[in-house]
């Protein structure tokens, strides 16, 4: 199993800390004054200091229109439902809120869509049967 690496631009490390750390429980790893590396649910984000891609809801899944480019993770079903409970406890503003779509289809899934501090889109699934995940 191969390990994901993205790289992108927040505009403050602190905020960061509080969203990426604090909020969503990634663990922090290396960092310096520029930029800083978490455990993204067993993937490597690196934020760091500048200007967020610009990102518009031009994507079609199903019924909805969702925000390109985004950064998303799939999550085993009870770990999508435990953090789907916990970001809606803490009173998250979500771009789509926790919902279930392609129900009894190839792919069933929930998800739920956040923007971070400095709106750099997020997607959460969640697959019940991970071996859906690439289904047709």
């Amino acid at each position: 199993m191969s390990i994901f690496h993205i790289a992108y631009n927040v505009r403050d490390l602190d905020l960061a800390r509080a969203f990426y750390g604090d909020l969503l429980g990634c663990t922090e790893g290396r960092s310096t004054d520029t930029w800083v590396d978490y455990n993204f649910f067993g993937h490597q984000l690196s934020l760091h200091i500048g200007e967020p891609f610009a990102t518009a809801a031009t994507g079609k899944v199903g019924e909805h229109m969702v925000p390109m480019p985004h950064l998303g993770v799939i999550l085993p079903k009870g770990e999508w439902d435990a953090l789907a409970e916990h970001l809606t406890d803490q009173g998250v503003d979500f771009i789509l809120k926790p919902f279930s779509r392609f129900a009894g289809e190839p792919g069933e899934q929930s998800t739920m869509f956040l923007n971070d501090p400095f709106g750099n889109p997020i997607e959460i699934k969640g697959f019940t049967d991970m071996s859906g995940v690439f289904a047709t």
